[in-house]
């Protein structure tokens, strides 16, 4: 019961913007209760753990219509694995890994949906394409027969003050409106209502819905 209503709460508050619920390190048992609360995607960072989690939930997935997105880092050897499960994959972040979707993609004949994450705070340690090679990357995935970009993602500097998470959002919806795109995924448990004043129309949360991870 506490679940759902954390997601008709949540829904009220985000209004038309798009509810991806985080289901890293949550049990079967609380996904299927998050998607019969409502919720309509849900998204794994870790391959691994999806792969085990997808034997269950590929048919009621299936069955409620619900969407299955990839927000963490794709290393190489995992992406036929990604391209099997995921409707979209998230965190798309170099021309090398894009080419690799799309000939997996191919193989199974499935276009795969993209988004390009961008390292919006240039941070060293995250994953994300720089701002200044977005234009050459967007060319060439359009290029790709198998691919579909629909937008582009973050995660903005850690910050226990989510107004220090403002001007990156500021700048990823000017790049965003730069490329009409279809989705800006940006905003996360602690800053998704700066996210959304700044234009994001998909946030991911987690935290937010299920309460403190367990791992």
């Amino acid at each position: 019961m506490k679940i759902m209503n954390k997601i008709k709460n949540m829904k009220k508050q985000i209004g038309q913007v798009l509810l991806v619920a985080v289901t890293k390190t949550r049990t079967i048992e609380e996904i299927k209760e998050v998607i019969e609360a409502g919720a309509e995607i849900i998204a794994e960072s870790r391959i691994q753990e999806a792969e085990k989690k997808f034997i269950f939930l590929k048919e009621y997935l299936k069955e409620k219509n619900v969407e299955f997105h990839f927000i963490g880092k794709l290393q190489s050897n995992k992406i036929k694995k990604a391209v099997g499960m995921f409707d979209l994959i998230q965190s798309v972040d170099s021309l090398k890994l894009a080419q690799e979707i799309d000939k997996r993609a191919r193989e199974i004949g499935k276009i795969q949906y993209v988004l390009i994450e961008i390292n919006i705070g240039k941070e060293e340690q995250k994953s994300g394409i720089l701002i200044e090679n977005i234009p050459g990357l967007i060319k060439e995935i359009k290029k790709l027969g198998n691919l579909r970009l629909l937008g582009i993602m973050c995660v903005p500097p850690f910050s226990m003050d989510a107004e220090d998470s403002r001007p990156y959002f500021r700048e990823m919806k000017k790049i965003f409106d730069t490329y009409k795109m279809k989705i800006l995924s940006m905003g996360m448990t602690n800053d998704y209502k700066i996210a959304i004043e700044e234009g994001s129309n998909m946030v991911r949360i987690g935290t937010g819905i299920f309460g403190e991870r367990k791992d």
